[in-house]
């Protein structure tokens, strides 16, 4: 019904007079024009945000959404009144919960009614997906708490992650008029996380005078408590926190007056990229201390300070991420002995968890996320840095990729597995060939250094496929260990497996193609003391000296050109002037008969006849005991 004009103009006149005379006009929530919030934030483990909705009146609609933006968060909206501190409500309803669950009721049910008798609303999974979507008409005028989290059903699967936060207030969420004026404001700190104190200790010297340790990243209002102490030598730590950027937040001890450092630090910011410094101090005339230290490092746990809080809760120190690394050669395709280095095609496999790569499943309809092949490059690209890339420090030319894939699941854990061909180089030692025993190397270095990323072996995983195809080597197991390398002094340390066979030859050729010739080229050698006619063994030795030269210029290019003898460059030498020595003593005995002395060449002759191989072998043996 539309009003007259005259009827219009009353009403107006009245609500002039009753604002003039100090008389208030009630308006309902609903007149009151809707507003809406959105607020970006992250969430570390088990931890929960809680935000203040203050001044809101009875009839006010309050409808919020909470989605994941990364990790695998998976969100639950709670709302609560302020006459309790969130903590306490969040201890009774999970108090509640293990009750009803040890009472025998289903862990669903048990959720449910322990939610229900402590938040006024609360919504899991009612947005698309896994986001929560929460309406709540306010029942009275006064001040509320809205609880944002992960998981709260202590089901032991703790999410992690950003969200996004949408509060509409009297419009739909995201639908109101966005205004300076806050509806929800987040309080201090976060609800929910239980102190944390974590332990470890170093070694401080002269050569090596600090160690950095990398926070975990952490929220405004959470109190950093440090503890230093000196456990051996003259040590004098100092302690430093430091931001993102490496600016100096707080220090102690910089007087270097006590073997104790300690500090407290309550963040105004988040804290992400922080790290704690522990130094070595200088004494008066210069020199550093030097000695072992213990550290405590706590996050709201002020007995840190005492040195005497014992390790708890979530870590506070960021560890490296453990890669466990496995390689299987599935085929050697060569081993190149003159040059030092041998082909193969072999797979690489690596797992690693990183709560970073997180997901949340709804965002993909999946659990797990599959890149193959060409999809690989989508995968580095999605990872952007957060990946333990990889080198093969020995390798020669371009390494062939036969094939690659990748997976990341929804709590973190990743793979990355690549089948391909190259070369590696090694560094053989012939002193003993062709007795010797080869170590064949693959070196995979990771390119972020040890504080971001170490290997380890995969267990099960790296072997040498039994049909290699190798046939000059017996090729033994794969063996794989972790150590730590400087690739230069201005880099940090990386880690690096190192993947190796051992292998001695097979020998039916060398004793075919090799000593068997030798044996008979000493034999033959042997056989012309049997003859008297003094010409005819020269002529046969001079022909055994050279059927002797061209039998070593035949396993001339079979191996490397080398600084050092081997033993078969040694048993080769022995022949040679054996063989010499027997042309040249065919040469005496022939001038010895020439002149008469025949009897006397014949008495030599029948010694030399059994005396002949027993000195050579006698010197075979000498030079094995000289090489083994």
């Amino acid at each position: 019904m539309k009003l007259r004009p005259r009827f219009s103009l009353l009403i107006v006149l009245m609500f002039l007079l009753a604002t003039a005379l100090g008389v208030t006009v009630p308006v309902s929530a609903q007149d009151q024009p809707g507003r809406d919030q959105r607020i970006t934030a992250r969430l570390h483990g088990s931890e929960m945000h809680a935000y203040l909705l203050q001044d809101l009146r009875a009839g006010d609609r309050l409808t919020v959404s909470m989605r994941t933006t990364s990790g695998n968060l998976d969100p639950v909206l709670g709302i609560i009144d302020d006459s309790a501190p969130p903590d306490e409500v969040l201890d009774r309803y999970r108090a509640e919960t293990d009750r009803l669950i040890a009472d025998g009721e289903q862990v669903s049910e048990a959720v449910n009614t322990a939610r229900n008798q402590n938040f006024l609303a609360w919504d899991d999974d009612g947005g698309e997906g896994y986001a929560a979507l929460l309406e709540y008409v306010v029942p009275a005028s006064g001040d509320y708490v809205l609880l944002a989290g992960g998981s709260l059903s202590n089901f032991g699967r703790a999410t992690a992650g950003d969200y996004e936060l949408e509060v509409g207030l009297n419009a739909p969420a995201g639908a109101g008029e966005s205004t300076a004026d806050p509806i929800a404001v987040r309080l201090s700190g976060a609800t929910g996380l239980a102190a944390s104190v974590e332990e470890t200790s170093g070694t401080l010297t002269a050569s090596a005078p600090a160690a950095s340790l990398r926070l975990v990243d952490m929220d405004a209002g959470q109190t950093l408590s440090v503890y230093a102490e000196a456990t051996s030598g003259n040590l004098i730590p100092v302690v430093i926190l430091r931001d993102f950027g490496g600016k100096a937040v707080e220090a102690s001890n910089l007087d270097s007056q006590t073997p104790v450092a300690s500090l407290e630090h309550t963040l105004t910011e988040s804290a992400v990229g922080y790290t704690i410094d522990v130094r070595a101090a200088a004494l008066p005339d210069g020199t550093v201390t030097e000695g072992d230290y213990r550290l405590l490092v706590g996050s709201n746990e002020p007995d840190v300070l005492t040195g005497q809080a014992e390790p708890q809760g979530d870590r506070v120190l960021e560890a490296p991420i453990v890669v466990e690394t496995g390689l299987k050669i599935l085929r050697i395709a060569a081993v190149d002995s003159a040059n030092e280095n041998f082909t193969a095609l072999a797979s690489v496999r690596m797992d690693w968890t990183d709560p970073e790569l997180a997901f949340s499943p709804d965002t993909c309809d999946c659990t797990v996320k599959l890149y193959s092949d060409k999809e690989v490059d989508r995968f580095l690209s999605d990872v952007g840095s957060r990946w333990p890339a990889f080198t093969f420090f020995n390798q020669l030319g371009n390494r062939w990729p036969q094939s690659r894939t990748a997976a990341i699941w929804s709590d973190g854990r990743a793979r990355y597995a690549e089948s391909f061909s190259t070369t590696f180089q090694a560094d053989f030692d012939f002193r003993q060939y062709p007795f010797d025993n080869q170590t064949f190397p693959i070196y995979l270095d990771l390119l972020y250094p040890t504080a971001m990323y170490t290997s380890t072996e995969l267990a099960g995983y790296s072997e040498i496929d039994p049909a290699h195809g190798e046939d000059e080597f017996i090729v033994s197991g794969l063996t794989a260990a972790e150590s730590v390398v400087t690739p230069s002094a201005a880099d940090d340390p990386v880690s690096r497996m190192t993947f190796s066979f051992s292998a001695p030859r097979h020998m039916n050729y060398y004793v075919l193609q090799v000593f068997l010739p030798i044996l008979l080229i000493i034999m033959i050698s042997w056989f012309t003391f049997f003859l008297r006619d003094y010409t005819r063994r020269i002529e046969a030795s001079a022909a055994n000296v050279l059927l002797f030269i061209a039998f070593s210029w035949s396993l001339a290019d079979n191996y490397p050109r080398l600084g050092y003898v081997t033993f078969l460059d040694a048993v080769m030498a022995v022949t040679f002037a054996v063989n010499a020595l027997v042309l040249l003593y065919n040469v005496i005995m022939k001038r010895l008969e020439t002149k008469g002395m025949s009897k006397r060449v014949l008495r030599i002759d029948d010694i030399l006849d059994w005396a002949y191989p027993l000195m050579y072998f006698a010197l075979i043996g000498l030079v094995a005991l000289m090489f083994f």
